[in-house]
């Protein structure tokens, strides 16, 4: 039992202050005792009790109001509560299929509500001004947009409807709530069923539809080629690279100039390996392993050299910026730099001579390092290896340089296992996997899973991108750090924090938040307690929304998630443009230049961030779009499926062994009338019931497919 917190006076009323200031500092938001004491940082049993008695004191007194059981937010009746509040605050759009929508404000706090007939022509992920309505007892905060400040797309991606004097776009994106109109002089050659790309030419205030223009047409529905360039086109990424930079690509020479190898530390004659999947054709990074006389081992982490190709001010240089990122669609690469760069000169191709950016190690092998070497370097790798080929050499001994991977796997296990116990989070998602035909239609769904071969890369890449951060990062006696591109992770939020480990306690699973390690452990434990169970991919998916997001930034906070105080992207610049900053800096700061502008910088790494959400949002939506492929001739057929989530429209249902997420609509439960349970994750039906828990095991039938959205329906069989 905790023991009663005894205050003076004075430090009463100072924390009583520190409490109502939780509040006052969030007037659109509510609070249990537990997420007050999380925002305060105090830990103590005694404390928090502490707490919750003077939450109910302040309700009393009526200078809290209850928003619904055990959570309160400020009473702005209250003659105390003197804070002026804002009438309008910024935020994004969250738009809905029926045109109401909500904005996240930008300080993150109470979502505002807005009605479909007060969203004055915004559309989702805009950027707006909100005026906020007094709030409605029982209500959600609400509002009206009162002004556009930055529109989220350029482009809209759809099917076009033709008649005789004019046509609309009927677009795929399901939160755009309106077709757009476009006249007949406008479709540039579109026809009726085509899918196009669609410029938003105008927006009359009187008009319920936005007018547009035809900018391309992609083709015909349900081409591999055209889906995935509709994906792509969604989220406004460039189908295509410009003339200029591919001449510029197509004139670089095959050979390396003798004079730029005799500049750099020759490592042709040293063991070295590439491990990729089996399907890659970008190699960014190499390994290299040698013996060393004094019974230590030299380990080299080997990146392609992109600076070496791609200039600032050069056309390719403007394109990867633009870019940011590759994207990684089902059966397509879209790649950051034309493929004569990505796949050829720049790629850690076996046998050939290739230009990189080396980290090399002195090493023992318990991982221990003794010295760090970074400097431009020249290699040729002896072999390039599959993950599949690597793991089999890992779990048999037996295999082309087998005693040599031994070795790499072993010290990676010493540098994982480190990472661990200072409290690196362990994120094992399942990967989706296609096998498809020539014309990329999915012929079978597989899950790929992290192993050892894959961890043994992971480790040593983690190890190469935290010692150049820490090389550039780390203040030294008497010098100024100097600005530096890094990958940074913030602590999560502690009210996400609260309302996750409650979840997963209904749920039957225990999380210790006390310390940043316990967290990390009782994480780590979650994610191997719940493999193979319908929560799986639901926890997983709410672990990672309760984490912040990781980003590029010029200002180093560490990376919480990585337990690393130093973090940075370094290994694959021939996919990631920040790696290509980073190698530029190193290099210039290596050979003692002055430090860069912070104001250059951080936009450049606010755009690649932003690129990077886009390229993750165009990769989920192309395997959704192969999966509802898959299941298109599947319609009547039964599986074994897990529930994976549940909504008050009806129960998510995920297919054992594709992870094929589709929908039971409780209107097709026709036994009985459901009910869904929030706070115990279930549908239940009302008078015979029957439970339809998360993660219960169930037996479905494929009753719709609707490709065009990437929805699948599906039936419950009793």
């Amino acid at each position: 039992m905790a023991k009663k917190k005894s205050l003076s006076g004075s430090e009463k009323n100072t924390f009583v202050k520190s409490v109502l200031d939780v509040f006052q500092n969030n007037p659109y938001s509510s609070f249990n005792y537990k997420q007050v004491a999380g925002r305060l940082g105090i830990k103590d049993r005694a404390s928090k009790d502490l707490i919750g008695v003077i939450i109910g004191q302040l309700f009393k007194k009526q200078e809290l109001a209850m928003s619904k059981r055990g959570k309160y937010q400020i009473n702005q009746e209250s003659p105390r509560y003197t804070k002026e509040i804002k009438t309008t605050i910024t935020g994004t759009v969250d738009m809905k299929q029926t045109g109401k929508a909500y904005v996240i404000p930008d300080d993150k706090t109470e979502d505002i509500f807005v009605a479909a007939t007060n969203t004055n022509h915004a559309l989702h992920g805009d950027k707006v001004q909100v005026f906020i309505f007094p709030r409605r007892k029982g209500h959600k905060l609400e509002g009206e947009i009162g002004e556009i400040i930055k529109r989220n797309k350029k482009q809209f991606v759809g099917t076009i409807e033709t008649s005789k004097n004019f046509a609309f776009l009927k677009p795929d994106n399901a939160s755009m709530p309106v077709d757009i109109f476009i006249p007949i002089s406008k479709l540039n050659g579109a026809k009726n069923g085509q899918k196009v790309v669609v410029v938003i030419t105008e927006w009359p205030a009187q008009s319920a539809n936005p007018f547009g223009e035809v900018k391309e047409v992609l083709g015909k529905p349900g081409d591999n080629r055209v889906e995935m360039q509709s994906i792509l086109a969604e989220i406004d990424f460039p189908l295509y690279f410009s003339p200029k930079a591919e001449k510029e690509a197509a004139s670089f020479p095959e050979e390396i100039p003798a004079a730029e190898i005799s500049k750099r530390r020759d490592f042709r004659d040293v063991f070295t390996i590439t491990i990729d999947p089996e399907d890659a054709k970008d190699f960014d990074d190499a390994i290299s392993w040698k013996a060393l006389e004094n019974g230590h081992w030299e380990i080299g982490v080997h990146i392609a050299d992109v600076s070496y190709y791609v200039r600032p001010g050069s056309a390719i240089e403007e394109e990867a910026i633009e870019r940011g990122t590759s994207v990684y669609m089902v059966g397509r690469t879209i790649p950051m730099l034309p493929e004569r760069l990505s796949n050829g000169l720049c790629s850690l191709k076996q046998g050939v001579d290739r230009l990189c950016f080396s980290v090399v190690f002195e090493m023992d092998e318990k991982a221990k390092i003794y010295s760090e070497w970074f400097g431009k370097t020249v290699i040729r790798s002896d072999r390039r290896f599959s993950y599949e080929e690597v793991q089999a050499i890992i779990e048999s001994g037996v295999g082309a340089y087998s005693s040599e991977i031994e070795i790499l796997n072993k010290v990676a296990y010493k540098l994982r296992d480190d990472r661990f116990q200072k409290g690196s989070f362990n994120f094992e998602t399942q990967e989706v996997r296609f096998k498809l035909d020539d014309q990329g239609k999915p012929l079978g769904i597989y899950l790929r899973e992290m192993k050892d071969a894959n961890k043994l890369i992971e480790d040593f890449m983690l190890l190469a991108n935290r010692k150049v951060a820490e090389y550039i990062g780390k203040k030294r006696e008497n010098q100024t750090v100097k600005t530096f591109v890094y990958r940074v992770h913030d602590t999560p939020n502690p009210e996400k924090l609260e309302n996750f480990t409650q979840f997963v306690e209904r749920l039957g699973y225990k999380l210790k938040i006390s310390s940043k390690k316990s967290l990390a452990d009782s994480f780590n434990k979650l994610f191997n307690d719940i493999k193979g169970t319908g929560t799986e991919t639901m926890i997983e998916t709410i672990a990672i929304r309760t984490m912040s997001k990781a980003y590029y930034s010029t200002n180093n906070i560490g990376h919480y998630g990585l337990a690393f105080q130093f973090y940075s992207h370094f290994t694959s610049p021939i996919r990631r443009y920040p790696d290509l900053m980073v190698h530029r800096l190193l290099f210039d700061y290596m050979h003692h230049a002055s430090s860069v502008s912070k104001e250059v910088y951080e936009p450049m790494c606010e755009h690649a961030s932003e690129m990077e959400r886009r390229a993750t949002d165009a990769e989920r939506m192309s395997v959704k779009y192969k999966q509802a492929e898959y299941m298109l001739d599947k319609v009547g057929q039964q599986f074994d499926a897990l529930i994976s989530g549940v909504s008050k429209w009806g129960i998510f249902a995920e297919i054992i062994g594709t992870k094929c997420e589709g929908m039971i609509r409780l209107r097709d439960l026709e036994d009985d009338y459901y009910y869904l349970d929030e706070e115990n994750y279930q549908i239940i039906g009302q008078r015979h019931g029957n439970r339809f828990k998360l993660g219960d095991k169930l037996r479905i039938r494929v009753k719709r497919i609707d490709l065009a959205r990437k929805q699948m329906d599906y039936e419950w069989i009793p």
